[in-house]
């Protein structure tokens, strides 16, 4: 055999380098972080560059602490007022990473409670469904269901989030810090990259107070702990014309189509399997 690297040898050498660099340093290489909090934006420049956005579904990440320093009044009404007035399904994730947990693994559809931020915590109230995923459920406002889809195998093309590659769905991000984007995950296991396992976890699954069943979901489990270069990902889309973003005061808004990213991202992965981490 020949004493070079593959490519892929190559990039798991500079994936365990940059390791090295230490957390801190490589936090702030990867996310970019703002200067400073977001202040008022004129509401009426916001809704216009809102408007710019016209699907009938939205899959939103959204940080209320800047829109409250952006906007007048109830930051979570506000959004979802704008999103409301703008479209027919508004979708964000109601993630349970919990249900991981050795000890008592139930997911219940009406009461855990979503991990990841407080727009996502108080969307639960306001949201019409919520799928069956024990560990990576959305929560969703309007008529969008997944009735075809494989909800306990949550990354597959069959899944949920397959779903929405299927349909290009629009992504926005209001008031965040960095892009954030789900789908990613999606497209990291997809991809079959190194760094990322299946696993399964049975458990329990609660559809209201009384019925339930036992349930095996199957997910993804990182070989070690990983932060994507969220800085280069989103210079890169931009690059590709497939995100567009914006900084109003502060306000950070980030848009782009879950199949457009993937497609964009995919030849970056074929070259650099440790692309979206380095």
């Amino acid at each position: 055999m020949s004493g070079s690297q593959s490519a892929a040898d190559r990039a798991a050498t500079r994936y365990h380098h940059l390791r090295t660099l230490g957390a801190r340093a490589s936090m702030v290489l990867r996310r970019r972080l703002r200067s400073g909090a977001a202040g008022p934006v004129d509401e009426a420049a916001l809704a216009a560059l809102l408007d710019r956005y016209t699907d009938d579904t939205v899959f939103v990440h959204v940080g209320l602490r800047d829109v409250n320093a952006a906007v007048d009044g109830d930051p979570f009404e506000f959004v979802i007022e704008e999103l409301d007035r703008r479209f027919e399904t508004i979708i964000t994730p109601g993630f349970t990473p919990s249900f991981r947990k050795d000890d008592g693994r139930v997911y219940h559809k009406q009461y855990s409670t979503p991990r990841f931020g407080t727009f996502a915590k108080l969307f639960q109230s306001v949201a019409d469904y919520r799928t069956d995923d024990a560990t990576n459920s959305v929560l969703v406002r309007g008529p969008r269901r997944f009735p075809d889809c494989d909800h306990h195998d949550t990354w597959s093309p069959d899944g949920c989030f397959g779903a929405l590659d299927d349909d290009d769905v629009q992504y926005l991000n209001i008031g965040t810090d960095w892009l954030v984007a789900s789908q990613l995950h999606y497209i990291e296991y997809i991809a079959d990259v190194p760094y990322v396992d299946p696993v399964d976890y049975e458990g329990v699954i609660y559809y209201d107070e009384t019925d339930h069943e036992e349930v095996s979901q199957r997910t993804h489990h990182y070989r070690r702990p990983v932060t994507w270069n969220r800085a280069k990902i989103a210079d890169d889309l931009v690059d590709a014309g497939v995100l567009d973003r914006y900084n109003r005061n502060g306000l950070r808004l980030f848009a782009f189509n879950a199949r457009e990213m993937r497609e964009a991202l995919e030849p970056k992965l074929e070259a650099d399997p440790y692309y979206l981490v380095t």
